[in-house]
């Protein structure tokens, strides 16, 4: 039976949730100043892992398509994101990323033919605005490198999940298997450069292998399952408007567990960002049907996917 919309929606959320969690876990368990090695270990190693549980490789175009795939959501995505991070002062980085949900609508228009409406954009722009009030600190000099990596990582994760709405899947592949693809593709095109850029791996302790088990299981593995499963159900406009998520969840977890305080400006804006998120979700009325279609064949096919991986074992 399908899973309700809601529901859903929800388990989809859990992913920006899981993500707004990084930089807690980067901060007080992993050696500093890795960001390339740390994008490794999340990817490579949750990739082979989901290979192994899928059993099932790319075939044909699925290798190229793959390939781009995971270029673009994890293996280009991380070090813009990180090289940002690094170059631009608090929580700007953030702020420029947060443009990705209009970037979608753009995109979803151009490779999707999906018209952009006025209450899309408009919410697009509060999203940003939101995020703006959570994270933005003390303003410092704009670094134009930084800024435009940060454009170029929204960009990337953007452009990534409109092509993954727009290619689906193959027949008989689930979101395990496709997920697998793309972290493991990623992971392989980060290595050479965390190599170049870092040299060789730090030593680690436990406190530091338990913060990349977490990352790789839990943030990476389940996280991204859970964001290609909902963008194969949802529209890529739905899915994005969750991304305000995950700042709002660093900031959550900034407050509760390093003792950071919250301003009033900040309150506001996880109000908006959130309101947003929310407004994003309500899908047009010409598309609900359509959607409710797409969502009820994606859980059949998932079915019948996990039955054959049954009988298989």
């Amino acid at each position: 039976m399908a899973a309700s919309r809601p529901a859903l929606i929800a388990l989809t959320a859990l992913a920006p949730v899981s993500w707004g969690t990084t930089y807690v876990v980067t901060t007080e368990f992993l050696p500093p100043d890795r960001p390339l090695f740390t994008g490794l270990l999340r990817a490579l190693p949750a990739g082979l892992l989901l290979l192994a549980l899928a059993r099932v490789l790319p075939r044909g175009a699925w290798w190229w398509k793959a390939a781009v795939l995971g270029a673009l959501n994890i293996g280009a995505f991380f070090p813009l994101l990180f090289l940002s991070a690094y170059r631009l002062p608090g929580g700007m980085a953030a702020v420029v990323g947060s443009v990705g949900p209009l970037l979608v609508v753009g995109l979803s228009a151009v490779l999707l033919g999906q018209r952009p409406t006025v209450r899309a954009v408009l919410t697009g722009v509060v999203a940003a605005f939101g995020v703006s009030l959570v994270v933005l600190r003390a303003a410092g000099a704009l670094d134009a490198l930084g800024v435009l990596a940060a454009l170029a990582s929204a960009a990337s994760m953007s452009t990534g999940t409109v092509l993954t709405k727009k290619w689906g899947r193959p027949d008989g592949v689930g979101p395990l298997a496709l997920t697998g693809w793309q972290l493991t593709a990623g992971g392989l095109l980060i290595a050479p450069v965390a190599l170049l850029a870092e040299g060789a791996p730090p030593a680690l302790d436990g406190r530091a292998l338990g913060g990349y088990a977490y990352l790789a299981l839990a943030n990476t593995a389940v996280a991204y399952w859970l964001w290609f499963r909902g963008i194969g159900r949802l529209s890529a406009t739905q899915v994005t408007f969750l991304g305000p998520l995950s700042p709002l969840t660093a900031a959550v977890v900034g407050w509760a567990a390093l003792g950071q305080a919250l301003t009033p400006a900040q309150l506001v804006g996880m109000a908006l960002a959130f309101g947003a998120t929310v407004a994003g979700q309500i899908a047009p009325k010409d598309a609900r049907g359509q959607l409710f279609s797409s969502t009820e064949k994606s859980a059949r096919k998932d079915s019948m996917d996990l039955t054959g991986h049954a009988l298989r074992r």
